[in-house]
């Protein structure tokens, strides 16, 4: 079958599809994850930092 006789050629060729195959759905399910990921780290961010401003404000007030 198109010349190559040995099943480890075969497996090597059939692997790589697969491998990009893969490689593509996995793409098209993370597509947008960066935008909700940056939206989380925001939130926390402001959360440290309000709690930052809490306890100087203790510190300070003490």
């Amino acid at each position: 079958m198109l010349g190559i006789d040995d099943p480890w050629i075969w497996g090597v060729y059939l692997l790589c599809i697969l491998s990009a195959l893969l490689c593509l759905i996995y793409g098209l399910i993370n597509w947008n994850r960066e935008g909700e990921l940056e939206a989380v780290e925001i939130r926390e961010t402001a959360a440290w930092e309000d709690s930052e401003e809490e306890m100087q404000e203790k510190e300070l007030g003490l």
